[in-house]
């Protein structure tokens, strides 16, 4: 049991991260379609990174840069051009899957040294909350801080305000002096750099090796936990843990011997997404309550 929950710790990971980002984006205003994308660059280029120098602490900065990168390609489009959010999201995810899959196509059949599992020291012995809270990678420990780092600045100081102040009313916080624009690239590229992150996380812990595509729909899984976590960093957390549970799912009922077909326990984690985003759009007091008022609309600085 305490495998299988380890297990579910792990796989949320990669949401934590991408989910997170793609929330202070959208809180901005944005609406950061191309996360999967993202995370693909994210993942080639730590693995990239980690099997040519040998360290994987320069590969996660490397996926962290890839994913900080492409988004400024999304950023470029979006709010230097004007472009809609939605098809240049869409582009982008396109674009990072085709190139990440040229770019990682001499890295197929090779393998790495993953990030190496930091012992807290004495909370580690602790029975059974030792080993699921207090033995894993430096990215774990991570993803948890940046969530509440996330959670501190959009609710305790006074870049959460502007920063909520642009996705809710943009054309009053360009009246008011602030750089509507300047505050969505920053906040976009910090999407980018956590899909980044998220992608580098599965090559330099899940799986050590880099295979096309391997994010495996996880970029849209994330854009519905932001959803589902109506725009509040810490419920990421908590919808993580739920998503990667369910993603664990499959895995165990084949393992188990259940006689479920294996394609639909393979749908479980898209088929909880639909559902959710339904269940969500159904109730439109809710939706309206908590989502940027300016979410996914074009801000034109002369106006």
């Amino acid at each position: 049991m305490e495998q299988l929950i380890l297990t579910v710790i792990l796989t949320s990971v990669p949401l934590i991260f991408a989910a997170s980002g793609e929330l202070i984006a959208e809180r901005s205003g944005v609406l950061n379609l191309g996360v999967e994308g993202m995370m693909l660059m994210g993942a080639v280029s730590a693995f990239a990174i980690a099997m040519g120098t040998g360290s994987p602490i320069l590969g996660m900065f490397a996926g962290a840069f890839a994913g900080a990168l492409t988004a400024g390609i999304f950023a470029f489009f979006t709010l230097g051009l004007a472009t809609n959010q939605v098809a240049t999201g869409l582009a982008l995810t396109i674009f990072g899957t085709g190139l990440s899959g040229l770019i990682g196509a001499p890295l197929v059949g090779h393998a790495i040294d993953g990030l190496p599992q930091i012992h807290i020291p004495m909370l580690s012995d602790i029975p059974i909350l030792g080993m699921l809270l207090f033995q894993h990678d430096i990215m774990v420990y991570l993803a948890v801080i940046m969530v509440g780092l996330c959670a501190w600045v959009l609710n305790a100081t006074r870049v959460g305000l502007i920063i909520r102040a642009v996705g809710d009313n943009h054309d009053s916080a360009h009246a008011l002096g602030y750089s509507v624009l300047g505050v969505r690239l920053l906040a976009v590229m910090f999407g980018g750099m956590m899909a980044g992150l998220g992608g580098a996380y599965l090559p330099l812990v899940l799986t050590p090796h880099w295979a096309e595509g391997m994010t495996a729909g996880r970029g849209w899984i994330a854009l519905a936990l932001v959803v589902f976590a109506s725009w509040r960093p810490w419920r990421v957390l908590g919808g993580a843990l739920v998503f990667g549970g369910i993603t664990i799912m499959q895995l165990a009922g084949q393992a188990r011997g259940w006689t479920i077909p294996s394609q639909f326990l393979s749908m479980l984690p898209y088929l909880a997404t639909i559902i959710v985003l339904v269940l969500i759009s159904r109730n439109r007091e809710f939706a309206l309550a908590n989502s940027p008022a300016c979410l996914g609309r074009i801000f034109h600085a002369g106006k």
